[in-house]
């Protein structure tokens, strides 16, 4: 139990927008249930939260500890009252989570903190009692993989430390296949296929360039593709990475002549579609382990799918 005594300065000031301030990691929501459940009292006795604080009063709050630190990106998980999340798996190792476009992976994508998908994962995991950070101080939830911002698809989180090097030795050693359902303009020649080339990264610019020849600090780049389906203008393709480079898909389709639906920095938005953002969804993964796995070994050989993309639907009403 904390106590909080209300000075000169607070008095007046309603009991729930005092706590937002003094408590800032403590969710508003979580705020008001523990008002009415009583955890958070003043002066020993029940309060609403529209109570107005007399100078000398004291606060007391029968919440968790955790809730008083500093706000800092490590415990941003506080901050997120009720997660949400779309699992496509979880066990006791990990999580993969269908990430919706729109949503950050990380703080650092420009983000708010309490709004990104590992603060929500980490918000999951601590509600469910699988995550006790305070106890756990070497390790806390991990991603192993990111995506864009504004691209949507399955994101892997480990939920130990053991889990977490194996899964990113894996992805080092490209034992994980994935694959990409992007909507292009026009029609790729040919149907199938194999884009080759050098990807060279700007990152003022936070932009890559195609080039056929190798130039100083470019990275070979390796797409293979298929179009699925061809109608009204449009392209649905499948694409499988055999390299990982810094929004590959999106500048080789372009370099090829096809750029991505509603990619404005590799192609060019186009009025005619409703699409602000580029069609691209990381809907398919399959681990494929050629060397041991150690605890996820019984992950080998399967593979996981996201059922629903907007877009297929969208524009091509499957």
């Amino acid at each position: 139990m904390k106590e909080l005594t209300v000075t000169k300065n607070d008095a007046g000031q309603r009991l729930d927008r005092f706590l937002a301030k003094a408590v800032p990691l403590l969710p508003a929501s979580l705020c008001q249930k523990y008002i009415r459940l009583k955890r958070i009292k003043v002066d020993g006795k029940r309060a609403d939260r529209d109570t107005r604080l007399v100078e000398g009063s004291v606060i007391q709050l029968y919440i968790n500890d955790e809730f008083f630190d500093t706000p800092k990106p490590e415990n941003a998980y506080l901050t997120v009252s009720a997660p949400k999340l779309n699992l496509v798996y979880e066990d006791d190792n990990l999580l993969l989570v269908d990430k919706k476009p729109g949503q950050a992976v990380h703080p650092h994508d420009g983000a708010e903190y309490g709004k990104t998908l590992i603060d929500h994962i980490q918000a999951y995991l601590y509600a469910k009692g699988e995550w006790r950070p305070r106890e756990e101080h070497a390790f806390a939830p991990a991603l192993c993989n990111r995506i864009d911002r504004n691209t949507g698809g399955i994101v892997i989180a480990a939920k130990n430390a053991e889990a977490l090097r194996i899964l990113n030795q894996k992805i080092k050693d490209r034992e994980l296949e994935k694959r990409y359902l992007c909507v292009v303009h026009g029609r790729p020649k040919p149907a199938a296929g194999r884009l080759e080339g050098w990807i060279f990264k700007d990152a003022v610019q936070n932009r890559v360039y195609v080039t056929q020849k190798f130039q100083p600090g470019a990275k070979s780049a390796v797409t293979e593709y298929r179009t699925l389906k061809s109608q009204n203008g449009l392209s649905l393709v499948e694409c499988e990475l055999i390299t990982g480079r810094t929004h590959q898909i999106r500048a080789m389709m372009a370099a090829a002549g096809t750029p991505l639906l509603g990619d404005g920095k590799y192609g060019k938005l186009d009025k005619q579609y409703d699409r602000k953002f580029q069609a691209l969804y990381s809907y398919r993964l399959k681990f494929t382990f050629t060397t041991d796995a150690g605890i996820l070994q019984y992950l080998d050989g399967r593979e996981f799918q996201v059922e629903q993309v907007d877009f297929v639907t969208q524009y091509f009403g499957e």
